[in-house]
This record gives structure tokens, C-alpha cells and sequence, in this order.
């Protein structure tokens, strides 16, 4: 028996899980955070089980602690980039029985639809740059502009983790005299209480410093930039370069370059609003696409969720629903 009118919202990323039970009048009735949604690496079933105390903890908050399923999931998820991983994904979440429907898109689209307004035809693009680089648009009539985002097998570039890598790179290089000097080669193992690089890619490869704590090179990577390092400047401008050509390619496809239109940034690299990445990037899109209205969104991708699961249930657009809803994470 379904639960009426109650919906569950889940923004799956890499790092992190936000689960939110959610009702069509725009009440948050439970939320619960876990890890990082990676089924690359687990699989899609043992994926999908990080999601199953989340649920259950979210219900509980609810008071919903017995039988009974919700009508919809909305879920927007990291690494659903292709159709058989969506197709896939959306069966291993209908068999666990939470709801009476589900539909799994990729988690830019959560950014996107947290950015848009709650009334209209849907039209922007979201650019996320966090753990990971990707980007989704949508356009007149429902046309959809996606990027496979697995890699460099895919072309990307960039996103903090690869930047931390590209960080490493080029201080490793800088230290042995194959590359160009940088201040990377000191502050990088400085941040781990290391004297030299080749300390640190032994502690590194050892695994004395877990790669789980790799992204924490990112944030040193932008201090450097600022402080007026070449070599670290150039990486972060290519970073710039790399999210304005993302989201002018989708507008392209879009065909949407000759109209206003959002371009909705996010993730935590973007979030952070660092002056040089920032600065550079709204350059890049005010020459390359100068009816583009860019916004910094840092309310939780799991906002625009529950946003899709109102807009599922039929809730009329522009109702109090949607503002009650965007308020309980303002």
C-alpha cells in the first residue's frame, strides 16, 4: 500500500548521499546523509544498499517505521552517466520495494533543477565542478544536452580530484628538475607535515596518508594560485577555460545561445567561489556566450530532488508547495 502524497528525494554524489522524505504540500518529513554513491567501483546492487539505512532512517524520522511504500523516488545520481547504467540503476532501486515509482537521472540535473525557477518551461544548463566535472542542460520541448563524464576515456578535464592529482604532477616534476619550478613542490607536503615531494609520493604509495585525504591537496592548489604561482595559476585557468567550453557546448546544442538563460554552477570547487576561478570563468562566458546568466547555487543538490518529485506529482507550478519546499533548506 502506497504511502499518498509522500515522495522520497536522493542526491547520490561520489563524496556524499543526501536522502530527504518529502510530501506534495513541500513538508520535509525526514532526512539522512551517508557516503559517497560509487557503483563503478561496488557494483549497482551493493550501490544501492548504501541507500537503504538512509531510506529507512528517514522514514523513521516520519514515524514510518512499518510496511508501506511511498509513491515516487526521484533520484539523481553520480556515475548513472549512461542509458544502460540508468536503465540499470532504476531497476536495482524498484526492486527494493520503496516506492510505487522511480525515476534515476544523473545528479547534474539535481543541480539544474535546484537553480531553475518553479514555474515555466524548464531551460538552463548546470555546470558541477566538485569531486568530478559534469554538466547537463535542458532546452526548448524537453531537448536534453549530457556529456558522458567517465573520465578521460570521455574527455574530461578537471573537477577537485583530478586537480589534486594534476597538483601532484606537476610538483613531483618541479622537484626532480623535469618540469617547471613551482611552489607546489613545497606546499603540498607541507599540508601533510612533510619536509619534500618524494616524501610525500612515498607516503602517498605506501599508503601512510590514506587517498581518501588526496582532495585536501585541492584547497592548497588554489592558495598557491593566489599567492601569484605561475605554474598553479595556469591550472587553475585551465579549469576556468574547461567549465565555460562545457557550458557553451551545451547551450550550442541547446540552442539556446541567443537567449538569457541560466547557467547554474555548482559543486564544492565552484561553491567555493575562489577570485581566480570564478573571476575567469564569468569572463570566459560573457565573450563566449553573452546571453548566459551564470549563478553560484550552494543550497544541496538534494533540494532540486525533491523540487522533481513535486514536479512529478503534478503539483501545480508556482504553488506554495514549491516555496515551503525551498525553505526548509534555505
Amino acid at each position: 500500500m502506497g504511502l499518498t502524497g509522500t515522495a522520497l528525494a536522493i542526491d547520490a554524489g561520489n563524496s556524499k548521499t543526501d536522502v530527504a522524505l518529502v510530501t506534495v504540500d513541500g513538508r520535509v518529513l525526514g532526512r539522512a546523509r551517508g557516503g559517497g554513491f560509487q557503483p563503478p567501483a561496488v557494483g549497482a546492487a551493493r550501490a544501492v544498499d548504501v541507500l537503504a539505512p538512509l531510506v529507512a532512517s528517514a522514514r523513521a524520522q516520519a514515524g514510518l517505521t512499518r510496511g508501506g511504500s511511498v509513491d515516487h523516488i526521484s533520484a539523481f545520481l553520480a556515475n548513472a552517466d549512461l542509458p544502460a547504467e540508468v536503465t540499470g540503476l532504476t531497476a536495482e532501486i524498484a526492486r527494493r520495494g520503496w516506492s510505487g515509482t522511480v525515476t534515476v537521472r544523473n545528479d547534474t540535473f539535481a543541480l539544474l533543477r535546484a537553480g531553475l525557477p518553479d514555474d515555466g518551461e524548464p531551460l538552463g544548463v548546470a555546470v558541477v565542478c566538485g569531486a568530478g566535472i559534469n554538466c547537463a542542460g535542458l532546452g526548448h520541448g524537453g531537448a536534453t544536452a549530457r556529456f558522458p563524464s567517465i573520465g578521460r576515456i570521455s574527455g574530461d578535464w578537471g573537477g577537485g580530484s583530478f586537480l589534486a592529482e594534476e597538483a601532484l604532477w606537476h610538483a613531483a616534476r618541479a622537484e626532480d628538475g623535469r618540469g617547471a619550478p613551482t611552489e607546489l613542490a613545497r606546499a603540498l607536503p607541507a599540508h601533510f607535515r612533510l619536509r619534500t615531494m618524494p616524501e610525500l609520493i612515498e607516503a602517498l604509495h605506501l599508503q601512510r596518508i590514506p587517498d581518501a585525504r588526496r582532495h585536501e591537496l585541492t584547497p592548497v592548489l588554489f592558495d598557491v594560485a593566489s599567492a601569484g604561482d605561475t605554474l598553479a595559476r595556469g591550472i587553475v585557468a585551465r579549469q576556468a577555460e574547461e567549465i565555460a567550453l562545457l557550458a557553451t557546448v551545451a547551450l550550442r546544442r541547446l540552442d539556446l545561445l541567443s537567449e538569457p538563460t541560466p547557467v547554474i554552477l555548482g559543486g564544492g570547487v565552484l561553491a567555493a567561489r575562489h577570485p581566480l576561478l570564478h573571476d575567469h570563468l564569468t569572463h570566459l562566458l560573457a565573450e563566449r556566450a553573452p546571453k548566459a546568466v551564470p549563478q553560484v547555487v550552494t543550497a544541496p543538490p538534494v533540494l532540486g530532488a525533491a523540487l522533481d518529485a513535486l514536479d512529478r506529482a503534478g503539483v501545480r507550478k508556482g504553488a506554495a508547495a514549491y516555496a515551503r519546499l525551498r525553505g526548509a533548506w534555505r
